[in-house]
């Protein structure tokens, strides 16, 4: 039963491209809407954890929320030019990556020569893995896939990956709980599509912060902060190591989502080349998230 909860955020997180490409609108819509809904699951939860933190840790939450958004926003803007399914495991293997090594070089992490070892192997692995997802060849250009139109997807998704990285990160300076950090990090993710929108405004569209095309990705933020909910309890019931490696898989259902539900074109080797990435990746994060913290 366990396994089955900590598989339950896999499958809303890897939802959220889908849910997001059905709702439709910009890319400034899906984050804004993204950002509303997850502020509403996170007040929810802040009414029933009641969180205490210090004005310090509070504004390191904050400010890995609005990473966050900036990481987000760089996923939204990739779906529509490269599709779901090779941005997703393109900005999945950059984060496992990027915080692995922050994790090791700040945070003490990986501190036995074994882990060093087998962590760097994973790492090698997942970049082996992102680069057989960007791989194309002729019959990719045919149906529409521009080789510069996937290196730029592939540079916004890679610079994306900073603000993910930030929003792992900031909160163990100064040491908070997933569940404490939750309510001020929802905060920032707001405030923080609130500054990106200014740089959306266009008078030819309706303002993204009061859009009905916002609203309507409300849906996307509920998703992903139930499953930020379920995630924090599967780490306490499964332990962080199995809970972190059950929650990777959700880069299969959004991969796979892209593929079947959105109606992604591949070409017989580009589908071979996106699905064994995507394992190699899989399995570098498994490797990852069963080394020691």
């Amino acid at each position: 039963m366990n396994i089955l909860v900590g598989l339950v955020p896999a499958a809303l997180w890897g939802l959220m491209p889908l849910i997001a490409g059905k709702t439709g609108g910009r890319p400034i819509n899906q984050l804004v809407g993204n950002t509303y809904g997850a502020l509403i699951v996170a007040i929810v939860i802040a009414l029933f954890k009641h969180p205490q933190l210090s004005g310090s840790a509070f504004f390191w939450c904050l400010l890995s929320g609005a990473c966050w958004a900036c990481g987000q926003l760089s996923q939204y803007w990739s779906f529509p030019e490269i599709g779901v399914s090779r941005a997703m495991p393109i900005s999945t293997g950059a984060q496992l990556v990027g915080t692995s090594v922050v994790g090791v070089l700040f945070f003490g992490e990986w501190a036995t020569g074994f882990d060093k070892t087998f962590g760097f192997f994973a790492l090698i692995l997942i970049i082996i893995g992102i680069l057989l997802t960007t791989k194309t060849d002729k019959q990719d250009a045919q149906q529409g896939l521009d080789p510069a139109v996937l290196r730029r997807g592939t540079s916004v998704l890679l610079l994306g990956t900073i603000g993910y990285v930030g929003f792992s990160a900031l909160p163990q300076i100064p040491v908070v709980d997933g569940w404490s950090a939750f309510f001020p990090q929802a905060i920032g993710m707001v405030l923080a599509s609130i500054v990106i929108s200014f740089f959306y405004r266009d008078k030819n569209e309706p303002n993204p912060l009061v859009d009905r095309k916002s609203f309507a990705n409300i849906l996307v933020g509920i998703d992903f902060g139930i499953a930020t909910a379920v995630y924090m309890y599967s780490t306490k019931v499964n332990g962080i190591a199995t809970g972190f490696t059950l929650s990777q898989m959700s880069v299969i259902v959004s991969t796979l989502s892209g593929i079947l539900l959105l109606g992604e074109k591949k070409s017989k080797k580009g589908l071979i080349y996106v699905t064994l990435g995507l394992i190699i990746v899989v399995i570098g994060g498994i490797i990852t998230g069963s080394l020691g913290k």
